[in-house]
C-alpha cells in the first residue's frame, strides 16, 4: 500500500470503528470467522463452573457463545502438558462437544508442552534433544496423529495453526529465524502443511504471528517464508490494542498483507478488559489501567472495544476475528500453570467475557 493511501486508510478507519454500530461500514466485506479460543473451558466444567446466560439463567457456555453470534471455536494443543489438559486426549474430548453443537473448529499446534508465544518457543520434553531433521519428522507425525485422530471421531477440524505466535520462529533453537535466516522455520513449516493436507485436503492451514503491530515485522517474517517455498492458506495476526497499536495500525496491516500474500487474513486473537480489578492473587496479564480507545474496563467498554476490531478487522478486509478465551473465568483451581493447574491463579480474570460468578457481558456480539 502506498504511503497516501495509507495515510487515507488510516483517516477512514477512525471514522468506522468509532461508532457504538456493530453494522458493517462495508457491506462488500463480511466476517465468516466468528471465534472463541475456549481452551480452558474443559477445565473449568470439570471443576464445576456454571455459565449464564443474558437472562441470568444457567445455559451450555457454547449455546451463549452462539447466541453471541460465535461460529468458530479455537483449542490450543500441547504435546505433553504437566496439568493433562489441553493434550490430544482433553482436545479430543472437547472437539466432540463442539462439532455437536455444529460449531467450526481450529486447532492450535503450540508444538511445546506449554505456552508457546513471541518471547517463548519450548520445544516438547519428548523432543528436547532432536536435531532439526528429527524435528521435521517430528512435527509432520505428531501434526497427522493429531488431525486423524480427530478426523476417526468425525470431529475433522476445519483449520489448524501450524505454530503459535512464531514471531521468530518455533521449536527454537532449531527453528529460531536467526540473522534472517527462515529456511530451518520453513522446512518445519512446510512438514506441518503437508500432514495437514495427508489428514483432510480440504483443511486450512494458518500461519500465526502477532505482527498486527507492525506491517514492516509482518513483511519480514511472510516474506521470509515465501521466500522459502511455504505455503499457507490463512495468514492470522494477533492483536491486543493495549500491545500492539491503533486500529488504524491494524488496518493498514490487515489490508497490506492481504494484498501482499494474496491469501484470507484472520484477528486469531483479540480481548478487551471488563474490569479493572483482579480476581485473585497472581496479576492480570492486561493490567487494568491500560486501556484503548477511549473505552472504559467495564463491560460496555468491552463490548464496544470487541466492536471496533471486528469494524476494523471487516473493513481492511479480513474474514474472521477470534475472542481469546472468553470463557476463562476466575475458577479456582483453572490456573495459567500447566505445572501448577490448580495452585496457580489466572491472570486473564478480567479480560474474560464472563464475570467472577460466570454470568455473560450481555452486550458482547460477533458480527458477520
Amino acid at each position: 500500500m502506498k504511503p497516501s493511501l495509507r495515510v487515507l486508510a488510516a483517516a477512514l478507519v477512525l471514522a468506522v470503528p468509532l461508532t457504538l454500530s456493530a453494522t458493517p461500514a462495508n457491506a462488500a466485506n463480511t466476517l465468516t470467522m466468528l471465534g472463541a479460543d475456549v481452551s480452558t473451558l474443559q477445565r473449568s466444567l470439570d471443576l464445576g463452573a456454571k455459565y449464564y446466560n443474558k437472562a441470568g439463567t444457567a445455559a451450555d457456555p457454547y449455546d451463549i457463545l452462539k447466541t453471541a453470534g460465535a461460529n468458530y471455536m479455537r483449542l490450543r494443543v500441547w504435546n505433553n502438558p504437566a496439568s493433562g489438559y489441553n493434550n490430544k486426549a482433553k482436545v479430543l474430548q472437547q472437539a466432540k462437544a463442539i462439532k455437536a453443537k455444529g460449531l467450526k473448529l481450529l486447532i492450535d499446534y503450540h508444538y511445546s508442552d506449554t505456552w508457546a508465544d513471541p518471547g517463548k518457543q519450548y520445544p516438547p520434553a519428548a523432543w528436547s534433544s532432536h536435531t532439526l531433521a528429527q524435528m521435521q519428522t517430528d512435527v509432520y507425525n505428531y501434526t497427522y496423529d493429531v488431525c486423524t485422530a480427530l478426523k476417526a471421531q468425525g470431529t475433522t477440524p476445519d483449520s489448524v495453526q501450524i505454530g503459535n505466535e512464531i514471531n521468530v520462529g518455533m521449536l527454537w533453537p532449531n527453528g529460531k529465524v536467526t540473522n534472517n535466516n527462515f529456511a530451518p522455520l520453513a522446512s518445519l513449516l512446510k512438514q506441518g502443511y503437508a500432514a495437514t493436507k495427508a489428514c483432510n485436503s480440504a483443511t486450512q492451514v494458518w500461519i500465526h504471528t502477532a505482527d498486527a503491530d507492525s506491517d514492516a515485522n509482518a513483511r519480514w517474517f511472510y516474506d521470509g517464508i515465501k521466500a522459502q517455498g511455504v505455503t499457507w492458506d490463512v495468514t492470522a495476526l494477533s492483536y491486543y490494542c493495549m500491545w500492539h497499536g491503533t486500529l488504524a495500525n491494524l488496518y493498514n496491516v490487515i489490508a497490506d498483507v492481504k494484498s501482499r500474500y494474496g491469501k484470507p487474513v484472520v484477528i486469531a486473537e483479540t480481548a478487551y478488559m471488563f474490569t479493572t480489578a483482579n480476581a485473585d492473587g497472581t496479576s492480570n496479564s492486561i493490567p487494568g489501567t491500560t486501556t484503548c480507545d477511549g473505552q472504559s474496563a467495564s463491560w460496555a467498554g468491552q463490548a464496544t472495544e470487541f466492536t471496533y476490531v471486528q469494524n476494523t478487522a471487516r473493513n481492511a478486509g479480513a474474514v474472521g476475528v477470534f475472542y481469546w478465551e472468553p470463557t476463562w473465568y476466575a475458577v479456582a483451581g483453572n490456573g495459567w500453570d500447566p505445572a501448577n493447574i490448580s495452585g496457580s491463579g489466572n491472570g486473564w480474570d478480567n479480560m474474560a467475557i464472563f464475570d467472577w460468578t460466570g454470568h455473560v457481558n450481555p452486550n458482547i456480539v460477533w458480527t458477520p
